[in-house]
């Protein structure tokens, strides 16, 4: 139970240090829903991060950070343009379409990136009552495959967006990772790139919960603390979501978690290329390795190191490295992995 393995970045544990700042702030009383000295500092922080103009509020978990920043930017009748693999596409129980009502309009990319030349065959039915109106651009950073959209190509993205009349939400769970592999902070690769509405992601990098919705387009938060609160995701003891994020910006916690993990999945990716029958698909610029493998190899890995096939039909799988990923975890896969190899050859 306690292997570490390579299924999700969310399997890993709590970082020592949030778990200390956690045990700090357990102590005493406080006010609640975000009245509090500690929701307040980080509050502030998250300006220091991103900007003055910044608006934060904070929630439990990404999915809910998702569907109240969609709700905020999206009416009803009006649609959301995603990868075919983004999460709010595939992994959230279609909770986006029934929290926002909005239609969800998936585009195949063969990366996890979209791009104008994809998007623009979709913007069709304008001002037409019997269509639903195109209104959001939903980008994942880093993709759900693993890759990233250069500065350039983001800019280029939101610029061409806020040409057409639509606006730009960006799924941070893994803007952390994003963020250390192309050197930049995390305001460079959201907010000064033109995106509008960012659900920033910790729990993947060392919180034991808590996200936060980060809006950049003033006209988007006015309803946004009412749609918290409907959508069941104000928390009441809003300092420990708080207390994590504080610590989490100090000393550049999150890089420091993230380059870590995105080291482990480039020693990962390298060391599973060089064993014969191992196909990397992807790119690995974060903290995922994807990898056609035998299917007849699949079980028997997993009964050593447990982590996800993500095309049944490719036997494409996933393996994901997190913040406390070892080089030791590293070598016992792939030991693992060469052993199954040899052994089905001979």
């Amino acid at each position: 139970m306690n292997k570490r393995g390579f299924a999700s970045d969310n399997n890993a544990g709590v970082h020592p240090l949030i778990m200390q700042a956690l045990n700090d702030v357990n102590n005493g009383h406080t006010v609640g829903y975000g009245g509090d000295v500690y929701t307040q500092d980080c509050l502030n922080l998250f300006k220091k991060q991103f900007g003055e103009e910044t608006e934060t509020y904070f929630v439990y978990n990404g999915t809910g950070a998702n569907i109240i920043a969609l709700q905020a930017m999206a009416r009803p009748y009006e649609a959301v343009i995603c990868a075919h693999t983004a999460h709010i596409n595939v992994d959230e129980c279609g909770a986006p379409e029934k929290q926002t009502g909005c239609k969800l309009i998936d585009i195949w990319s063969p990366d996890g990136k979209l791009t104008p030349e994809l998007i623009e065959p979709y913007l069709t039915g304008g001002g037409v009552e019997h269509h639903v109106q195109p209104r959001v651009i939903s980008i994942t950073q880093s993709t759900e495959m693993g890759t990233l959209y250069s500065l350039q190509e983001l800019k280029a993205l939101c610029s061409w967006a806020h040409d057409k009349g639509l606006l730009v939400h960006m799924d941070g769970a893994r803007l952390s990772n994003a963020a250390a592999a192309l050197n930049c902070s995390m305001a460079e690769t959201s907010a000064k790139v033109g995106v509008d509405v960012l659900s920033l992601g910790g729990t993947k990098n060392g919180l034991m919960f808590g996200e936060a919705v980060v809006v950049f387009n003033k006209e988007l938060s006015g309803g946004l603390k009412f749609i918290r609160k409907q959508s069941a995701q104000l928390h009441s003891k809003m300092r420990f979501i708080s207390a994590q994020f504080n610590v989490f910006f100090t000393n550049d916690l999150w890089r420091n978690n993230a380059l870590h993990a995105n080291k482990m999945a480039q020693n990962l990716a390298k060391a599973a290329s060089g064993v014969p029958g191992v196909t990397i698909t992807q790119k690995v610029e974060a903290n995922g390795v994807f990898a056609i493998i035998p299917k007849r190899w699949i079980e028997a890995l997993k009964a050593h190191y447990f982590f996800y096939t993500w095309d049944e039909n490719r036997s494409e799988v996933r393996w994901m490295t997190a913040f406390d990923t070892t080089e030791e975890d590293i070598e016992g896969f792939t030991k693992i992995l060469r052993e199954i190899a040899k052994k089905d050859t001979n």
